[in-house]
């Protein structure tokens, strides 16, 4: 068959088992298809936004809290209505969910990058080796996000001026859910570790003279790879969701930086005084594309793991 003949990679998985399972559900389509409009949107909001919330010199303060367009006394001009600061709340959270997911994603990369690579040395090596990881990994799993990211925020409150705390926000707030995903990972990766090391292919591998390092890498972490990315998948609702917890709590993203996480505490402000908009949309928002991750991870883990095949 030449280059030509064949299926190009869409196809291939278009009519791999896997592509017939996505199909066959709508609720897995239908999820799929709201997380690509979301993060899509998020990731072009610098072009598709009516304003840049950032740009203090379009802010105005007559604005502030005006409703959405379809209420009395909204206006046009602002669909989803006005924050307290008069942003645009549609804008608003268009820039608050890419700064949502780009902490959910980097967090959960990082925490993979930790994982995957302490669970291959535990699982293949094991002995002291791996009863060292492992203990670490048995403790680090005793302290939650929040815990971590107090630690993380109290320590760099303790040397560093606010404007540079600020800037750091983000920072302390990847380490923080990196730091609580990544022990997950690395049990995964050492338990599928310790089963494929054994198998004929890897001990072919060691009998013609590949050292570790590349037995790792070229034959058992392609063959782990199946749940780590479920784990993934799933911790990145977890990722986003924390980081909206944390925000909420005002250990995260600082109030002039919006994120969804910083748009529902200011919302919540402002419910008892009738803004409802400030926090139902989004609220909303971070349901749908937590909801819609999550979704999306089950029907992995229903696709890679063999046991419900």
């Amino acid at each position: 068959m030449t280059p030509e003949q064949r299926p190009n990679l869409f196809l291939r998985a278009y009519d791999s088992d896997a592509g017939y399972k996505f199909r066959r559900s709508p609720l897995t389509v239908l999820a799929g298809l709201i997380l690509v409009l979301m993060i899509g949107a998020a990731m072009l909001a610098p072009w598709i936004a009516p304003f840049d919330p950032f740009d203090k010199a379009s802010i105005d303060l007559f604005n502030a809290l005006i409703p959405p367009a379809w209420q009395s006394g909204g206006d046009p001009a602002f669909l989803l209505g006005t924050d307290d600061q008069g942003r645009d709340l549609f804008s608003t959270i268009l820039y608050g969910t890419r700064t949502s997911v780009f902490v959910g994603a980097i967090s959960v990369a990082l925490a993979v990058c930790a994982g995957v690579t302490f669970g291959l040395i535990a699982g293949y090596f094991g002995g002291l080796v791996d009863a060292v990881i492992m203990r670490i990994v048995d403790i680090q799993m005793t302290f939650p996000a929040i815990m971590v990211a107090l630690l993380i925020d109290g320590v760099t409150r303790s040397f560093m001026t606010r404007d540079q705390h600020s800037e750091m926000a983000i920072v302390v707030i990847i380490i923080a859910m990196a730091l609580s995903i990544w022990p997950q990972v690395a049990r995964t990766v050492r338990a599928s570790t310790m089963v494929e090391k054994s198998r004929e292919y890897v001990l072919a591998a060691q009998v013609i003279g590949r050292g570790s390092g590349a037995i790792l890498a070229r034959h058992i972490l392609p063959n782990v790879m199946g749940p780590v990315l479920v784990i993934a998948t799933i911790n990145l609702g977890v990722a986003i969701l924390g980081e909206a917890t944390l925000s909420f709590l005002g250990l995260g993203i600082p109030a002039g930086e919006p994120s969804l996480g910083t748009l529902i505490r200011i919302g919540n402000d402002f419910i008892f005084s009738g803004e409802r908009w400030m926090l139902i949309y989004p609220g909303l928002t971070l349901a749908l594309l937590v909801l819609s991750v999550n979704l999306l991870g089950d029907w992995l883990r229903d696709v890679l793991d063999p046991k419900l095949r």
